[in-house]
């Protein structure tokens, strides 16, 4: 399925010494196979047989053979269960997501959508936010998302940004900001008495994220006094 590279180059996406190798086949073929794969066994397997398959696709370098591992096993998010937070976190510490998109896939189509099942393990989810690998810290902010969305876990949310905002690495600070502008649709004043309260300590990017959905003179004001002096 792999398509020639031409002007592409999928290495600019992913800075850093990940590993990673592309196919470059894109997401649209990725679909296809995970859905197929699906179709072909859903009579016989459980969400423990598509983990099977996921645990061995997870650990080849190709960013597509991860993708369609995640997305096998999303497609049983019916039967989803506490038990799996574990196992996807140990892909996350173990490296094997290695990188942001693969990362945000674990938490888009699979801690997120649990902990909105069961809401009771946000907080695990979010102490995250203190470990020393970086894809499971970036989890931390990624994974409440869907939560916040539904104006749930605000509270975690807020806790992860203060948790995060001396973190070294661009990209929690961007996960981060990420987290807030989510967190604002639900509730605009909340994110803006945060940030004016203590937007000085957070870091330029994670402002930026987080005030992209307000108004232009908003932002400038939130710009200006959260600028460090």
């Amino acid at each position: 399925m792999a398509r020639p590279s031409g002007t592409f180059d999928a290495q600019r996406y992913f800075r850093g010494d990940h590993g990673l190798r592309f196919y470059n086949t894109g997401t649209t073929a990725m679909r296809d196979l995970a859905r197929a794969i699906y179709v072909d066994n859903r009579a016989e397997w459980t969400v423990s047989d598509a983990m099977r398959l996921a645990d061995a696709l997870m650990a080849d370098p190709y960013l597509e053979t991860k993708s369609v591992g995640i997305e096998v096993v999303a497609r049983f998010r019916r039967t989803f269960t506490p038990a799996l937070l574990p196992k996807w976190k140990r892909w996350l510490a173990k490296n094997q997501s290695t990188n942001w998109a693969t990362t945000d896939a674990i938490c888009g189509y699979l801690i997120g959508p649990l902990v909105v099942a069961h809401p009771s393990l946000a907080p695990r989810v979010a102490a995250w936010a203190r470990d020393r690998n970086m894809w499971v810290r970036r989890a931390a902010a990624v994974s409440l998302i869907p939560s916040v969305r539904r104006g749930v876990a605000l509270g975690l949310a807020y806790d992860v940004a203060r948790t995060l905002r001396d973190d070294r690495e661009d990209l929690i600070h961007k996960a981060t900001g990420w987290l807030l502008r989510e967190a604002g649709k639900t509730d605009m004043p909340r994110l803006e008495r945060f940030l004016r309260k203590e937007g000085r300590g957070l870091p330029r990017t994670t402002i930026r994220y987080a005030i992209e959905r307000m108004p232009e003179a908003k932002r400038r004001t939130i710009l200006r006094v959260t600028h460090a002096s």
